[in-house]
C-alpha cells in the first residue's frame, strides 16, 4: 500500500521560514516595511501563508543576497505592480528596477570615493572645501593655512557658497605670505577675545580694540590691493560669471551681490544664518564689532 502525501494549502511562519533560509523576525521585518503583504490569519490568530507567498519569499531572498537593500526591492515591486505588468513579466520588471536603482548607486558609490581621495589628498579639512576654494591654498606653504582659516571658510562656503568661500580666501593667502600681517592679526584677535563677559560694553577697551580692527583692516586691503590678489579677485569673478550666467530672475535686484554671491544648493543667506550659526561673543565683542563697522562706513567715500 502507497502512502500518500498531501502538501499543505498553507504553512505557518515558522515552516515557511524555514523553507526560504530565513527567520520568522526578518518575515515579519518583511511585513512592516511593506515588502510583503501580511497574510489573513487562521483561526488560532497566526498567519498562514500559501504558494505565492512562498515565491514571492524566494524572490525576496534572492535578491537581498545578491547585496540589495530591502527597500529598493520593496520600490521595485510596487512600480512593476503599479505599471501592470502580466504574470510572466513580474519578475523581469523586478530585476530591471532593481538593476537601475544599482546604477544609480554606483554613481553615488562613485561620487563618495572621489569625494574621500580629495579629502585624503588635500588633507580632511582642506579637502573639505570646493575645489574652486582649495585650488586658491594649495601652493601655500605647508601650514601657513591655519585650521581656523579653514574653519571660517567652511562656514562662509556653507552661507555665500564657493564663490564666496574663494574670495574670503585671499584674506588668508595674505597672511599667509605675510609674516608681519600674520604677526598684527593674532595680536588684534586675541585683544578682540580679551573682550569677554567680564568687560562692559562700554569701556574704553571696547573702542579701542575697534579702532584696532579697522586700522588693520585697512593695512590687510591695501597690502591685497598692491599684490596681484586683487587681480586674481577680479578673474574669478570674471571666470564665474562666464561660467554660471545669472538668469533675469535670479539677477533682478540683486545687483552686484547677486553676481557674486555663487551660492550652491543648500546654501542660505546670510540673515539665516545669523540666527541658525552660533558664537560665542560677548557683548562686549560684539559691540566691539559694530563699532568697527561703523568706523570703517564713516570712512568710507560717499
Amino acid at each position: 500500500m502507497y502512502s500518500s502525501f498531501i502538501p499543505p494549502r498553507q504553512v505557518r511562519i515558522g515552516d515557511a521560514a524555514a523553507f526560504v533560509g530565513t527567520t520568522p523576525r526578518a518575515i515579519r521585518h518583511y511585513h512592516e516595511i511593506g515588502l510583503l503583504p501580511e497574510p489573513e490569519r487562521g483561526s488560532d490568530g497566526r498567519r498562514r501563508y500559501g504558494y505565492e507567498d512562498m515565491i514571492r519569499l524566494l524572490w525576496i531572498r534572492k535578491t537581498a543576497d545578491a547585496g540589495i537593500a530591502l527597500d529598493d526591492i520593496r520600490d521595485a515591486f510596487a512600480d512593476t505592480a503599479s505599471a501592470g505588468a502580466d504574470s510572466d513579466h513580474d519578475i523581469a520588471g523586478v530585476l530591471e528596477r532593481l538593476e537601475e536603482t544599482l546604477v544609480a548607486q554606483e554613481a553615488e558609490l562613485r561620487r563618495q570615493r572621489t569625494a574621500v581621495r580629495r579629502m585624503r589628498t588635500e588633507g580632511s579639512r582642506m579637502g573639505m572645501l570646493s575645489d574652486l576654494v582649495t585650488s586658491r591654498l594649495t601652493n601655500l606653504p605647508e601650514g601657513s593655512v591655519r585650521r581656523a582659516d579653514l574653519d571660517s571658510l567652511l562656514v562662509t562656503e556653507r552661507i555665500f557658497g564657493p564663490l564666496g568661500a574663494a574670495i574670503q580666501a585671499t584674506r588668508f593667502i595674505a597672511l599667509a605670505t605675510h609674516s608681519d600681517l600674520r604677526e598684527e592679526s593674532d595680536r588684534v584677535d586675541a585683544a578682540e577675545e580679551a573682550l569677554d563677559d567680564t568687560v562692559a560694553v562700554d569701556d574704553p577697551r571696547v573702542a579701542q580694540v575697534a579702532a584696532e580692527r579697522h586700522a588693520f583692516e585697512e593695512v590687510l586691503q591695501a597690502v591685497i590691493e598692491d599684490s596681484d590678489l586683487a587681480q586674481s579677485d577680479d578673474a574669478l569673478l570674471d571666470s564665474w560669471d562666464a561660467s554660471h550666467p545669472v538668469t533675469a530672475d535670479e539677477g533682478e535686484g540683486e545687483g552686484e551681490a547677486g553676481r557674486s554671491s555663487g551660492r550652491g544648493q543648500g546654501s542660505m543667506s546670510a540673515f539665516e544664518a545669523t540666527g541658525k550659526m552660533p558664537y560665542d561673543f560677548s557683548p562686549a565683542r560684539i559691540r566691539c564689532m559694530e563699532l568697527a563697522g561703523e568706523i570703517a562706513a564713516h570712512e568710507s567715500p560717499a
